[in-house]
């Protein structure tokens, strides 16, 4: 990748960020939202020259997101983003239910009538985003309204765990969003919504894991199936 061969998305750099910081910002954001599809090769001299940084943050960027396992670092300088197998995608949406419905419980508590008015505000982004299949702008506005509902618990440790989970599924989103309309029939958020404004944890967590089994899940094994016939 030693020239410009993807558009990886900004993110706003604060006074206090350091150029590290950016730098690693810069490729999760990329990494989470699908900018790079699974197996992608990647190289040191290439992102420096993409987010015009030198190569040091950007090598300690990759040192980060390889601990987060979003990057694999295959030697002789060879970076790659980890290939999708049907048994790792299975774990992955296991362990993304089991996650965000103890986040959802947990702050179910915290829900008040302003926040849901902000998912909601979310939520119609998210359906304008669809309507102009903005695969980037679906996936940044869904975990958008997730995180807001998942970060209302004060005492909350989950996100770090929930966004783990996230920055490794997000180089399959895109091959996922080709299939997803098809499987999302109902729209599972207006659920969500609907639970949280009775309080309802039985249906807040039921609406959650037909969104997370429904639409994730359905879509993206029909998107391994597809793969696996054209290799």
């Amino acid at each position: 990748m030693d020239q410009k061969e993807t558009s990886i998305p900004h993110v706003t750099r604060t006074d206090e960020m350091t150029t590290q910081e950016y730098a690693y910002l810069r490729l999760r954001s990329a990494i989470m939202v699908g900018a790079f599809p699974p197996g992608h090769k990647l190289t040191i001299r290439g992102l420096a020259l993409e987010l015009d940084l030198s190569q040091t943050p950007i090598r300690e960027a990759v040192r980060r997101l390889s601990s987060e396992s979003a990057i694999e670092v295959l030697g002789n300088r060879r970076l790659r983003v980890p290939v999708m197998t049907p048994g790792r995608f299975e774990e992955l949406v296991q362990l993304r239910t089991v996650l965000e419905l103890h986040a959802a419980a947990r702050s179910l508590p915290y829900v008040s009538d302003i926040v849901i008015d902000r998912m909601v505000a979310i939520d119609m982004e998210l359906d304008a985003a669809v309507v102009k299949n903005d695969p980037v702008g679906m996936t940044r506005l869904n975990h958008a309204f997730h995180r807001v509902l998942y970060c209302l618990n004060p005492d909350q440790a989950v996100m770090p765990l929930v966004e783990s989970i996230w920055l490794q599924l997000g180089p399959f989103q895109r091959q996922v969003m080709a299939t997803y309309q098809h499987h999302y029939s109902i729209d599972r958020h207006k659920e969500i919504l609907g639970a949280l404004r009775q309080r309802d944890l039985t249906a807040l967590s039921e609406s959650l894991v037909a969104d997370i089994q429904e639409g994730l899940a359905l879509a993206g094994k029909e998107a391994l199936r597809d793969t696996c016939f054209r290799t």
